[in-house]
């Protein structure tokens, strides 16, 4: 879904390393990225950032804090690098060719209506302004980032490349000469690390869907991982990114009500013997999105070796689709 959404929240403590963390088995994912802030400058408001002007987060803290979140919560297996970083005085131009101006994006989001349509960003445009096909295929860059502000365009995540898959958007169109797979990824920099880690959450969801698609029943793993008590009375496991194991509606990450869960036994993962136990939303924060979405990532399992057919490092068919899928 495209990442439209208001609602700025304070910014929340800085969380501490998932619990029952455990080393790594397997070498660290270093990956190269292309990140791209569109960030103009309102020379008619004392010639600020449009974030500084609102208030709004800082794309360059919000990059560290979701780098650091993604290597603790992969136990240091996602090693993200930023190879070239490009600040734009502008706004992307959308599919139909429209640009946002200062004075037609001010005078949108002051009244918050009026937002062109479609809304949809000109992907295409965008990387071959950066030159971004050919540096991937290179191997200078093996993913992209977008950085803007609200009704920007951008959908959370896009995979591009020959044999993209849906990666909680269609692929994308237009790029099936590229022969490496990537996925580029949306950021909305009104919003902060949490909603990030949604994005990324989403794109797990998108991937380990396709990979365990021709699975059915308990040989699904995925499924399993992603059972919560709702869907399933009794045999709550990790939940979904919407979804904790004791959720009673979308969002539902704050609620106290315990419930019998296995998501311990995927810490030991291919090893799912662990018996369950109570568990509530202390486990994650208490409500807090950043904090839910750190312990679900850190539950992904990082294993050697494979189970059925399929890797028992899940973050590899994630964090290089190019290679894995």
């Amino acid at each position: 879904m495209f990442d439209w959404l208001f609602g700025r929240r304070p910014p929340p403590p800085v969380p501490p390393a998932p619990a029952q963390a455990r080393p790594a088995s397997r070498e660290p994912i270093d990956l190269r990225v292309a990140m791209i802030v569109h960030d103009p400058l309102l020379e008619a408001h004392g010639g600020r950032r449009l974030h500084a002007h609102f208030g709004w987060y800082d794309p360059d803290t919000l990059a560290t804090q979701y780098i650091d979140d993604l290597r603790d919560c992969s136990g240091g297996l996602a090693r993200y690098h930023i190879a070239e970083h490009h600040v734009i005085d502008g706004y992307p131009a959308k599919l139909d060719g429209f640009v946002y101006d200062d004075t037609t994006y001010l005078a949108c989001w002051t009244h918050r209506s009026g937002f062109h349509q479609p809304d949809a960003v000109d992907y295409g445009r965008l990387l071959d302004s950066f030159d971004l096909t050919r540096k991937v295929v290179s191997g200078a860059i093996d993913e992209v980032w977008l950085f803007a502000f609200p009704y920007a365009g951008y959908y959370e995540s896009h995979m591009a490349g020959t044999g993209a898959i849906w990666c909680n958007s269609p692929a994308l169109a237009g790029s099936e000469g590229c022969p490496r797979r990537f996925v580029v990824m949306g950021f909305n920099y009104e919003r902060d690390v949490g909603c990030m880690l949604e994005n990324f959450g989403h794109r797990v969801e998108s991937t380990m869907a396709h990979v365990y698609r021709a699975h059915r029943g308990e040989r699904n793993l995925w499924e399993r991982f992603t059972r919560y008590d709702l869907s399933h009375p009794g045999r709550a496991e990790c939940g979904n990114v919407h979804f904790a194991p004791n959720s009673r509606r979308d969002y539902d990450w704050g609620n106290p009500r315990p419930v019998l869960c296995h998501a311990d036994a995927w810490y030991n993962f291919p090893d799912l013997s662990a018996p369950p136990r109570l568990i509530d939303a202390s486990e994650w924060g208490g409500g807090d999105t950043r904090l839910h979405h750190r312990w679900w990532l850190a539950h992904l399992p990082r294993a050697d070796g494979t189970t059925d057919g399929m890797l028992n490092n899940w973050w590899a068919y994630v964090l290089r689709p190019d290679q894995y899928l």
